[in-house]
C-alpha cells in the first residue's frame, strides 16, 4: 500500500514539474526573454529540466 501511494505522488510531482516547465517555456518566448540565450545554455537547460524531471519519474516507474 505504501508503494503504490509513493508511486502516485512521484507520478504527480513528475507530472506538475513538467507542466510547469512547458508553461514556464511559452511565458519566457511571450515575454522574448529566451530568445538571445546561446544554443549551449538552451541546451543546458532543457537537460536539466529533463533531469529533475527523471528523477521523480524513473523511481515512480
Amino acid at each position: 500500500m505504501k508503494a503504490g501511494i509513493f508511486t502516485i505522488i512521484l507520478l504527480i510531482i513528475s507530472n506538475v514539474f513538467m507542466t510547469a516547465a512547458w508553461y514556464g517555456n511559452l511565458k519566457l518566448k511571450e515575454m522574448h526573454i529566451s530568445t538571445d540565450w546561446p544554443l549551449i545554455l538552451v541546451i543546458l537547460a532543457s537537460w536539466g529540466v529533463a533531469l529533475i524531471e527523471y528523477f521523480f519519474m524513473i523511481p515512480a516507474n
